[in-house]
């Protein structure tokens, strides 16, 4: 097998984790920011009108297309007529802050350093709708010593993995060509056979002890591509090492 010149890595339960999520708590810090409320909601009904939005079929992320987190949220407290004293971009720092701060996934700082010394280059290809600023913001305060060449969020650049543009859009940033990429990933149908599709080399990382809150699919569908399968980061290190 031929050693990859870049690894790239999806977020969610790849590289962090998003423990004790609360969007009660995160749509609390937000009302502290509240200058008017013509209707009175509270911050239970935003929080309840905002998930049956966000799990409508007709929400863009059903078609394959993503939604700006900060789109999402200006939507939100327009509809319901409520007004802010800070730009939706800073509302979306103080919504993600407070629902949960992060955590790193076990070992990835470590495999991250592996691949620094290695010469292998590394960055990160996300379905998300925060943009590009809050979660290299996020990333960098947990994983400082990172070395990503870019970040990627389908927030800011519309697709959606499995979409094939998204992946080649990595590519191109890189300036590789697929058969020289790797992708790292836990969703078997949007990372593992979307990276494989595009022709990238798939790296299904199913680590079992992190509970993923965004995971609703409870099957375990097998990836139609070859691929590398490991239930902990430093499992990847040897594999690495054997590589021509």
């Amino acid at each position: 097998m031929k050693k990859p010149e870049m690894i790239l890595f999806d977020y969610g339960n790849t590289l962090l984790c998003e423990p004790d999520l609360d969007f009660l708590r995160a749509q609390r810090a937000v009302f502290r920011h509240v200058t008017a409320n013509k209707y009175n909601m509270t911050p239970e009904q935003v929080t309840e009108f905002m998930l049956e939005i966000y799990y409508d079929k007709g929400h863009p992320r059903s078609l394959g297309f993503e939604m700006q987190e900060h789109q999402f949220l200006r939507f939100v407290y327009e509809y319901l007529c409520i007004d802010l004293d800070i730009t939706y971009p800073e509302v979306e720092r103080v919504f993600w802050t407070a629902a949960t701060p992060g955590g790193i996934m076990p070992g990835v700082d470590k495999l991250l350093e592996y691949l620094e010394k290695s010469g292998i280059r590394t960055g990160v290809i996300s379905n998300i709708g925060w943009s590009h600023d809050a979660m290299k913001e996020r990333i960098d305060r947990l994983l400082p010593d990172n070395r990503f060449e870019f970040v990627i969020t389908s927030g800011d650049y519309l697709y959606c993995k499995p979409h094939k543009r998204i992946f080649e859009l990595a590519l191109r940033k890189a300036d590789l060509q697929p058969p020289d990429v790797w992708y790292c990933g836990d969703n078997v149908r949007i990372d593992i056979d979307g990276a494989g599709a595009a022709g990238l080399y798939p790296v299904w990382y199913e680590n079992t002890h992190i509970i993923n809150p965004w995971k609703q699919d409870k099957s375990r569908p097998l990836p139609e591509h070859e691929h590398i399968h490991i239930n902990e980061w430093h499992e990847l290190i040897p594999i690495l090492e054997e590589c021509e």
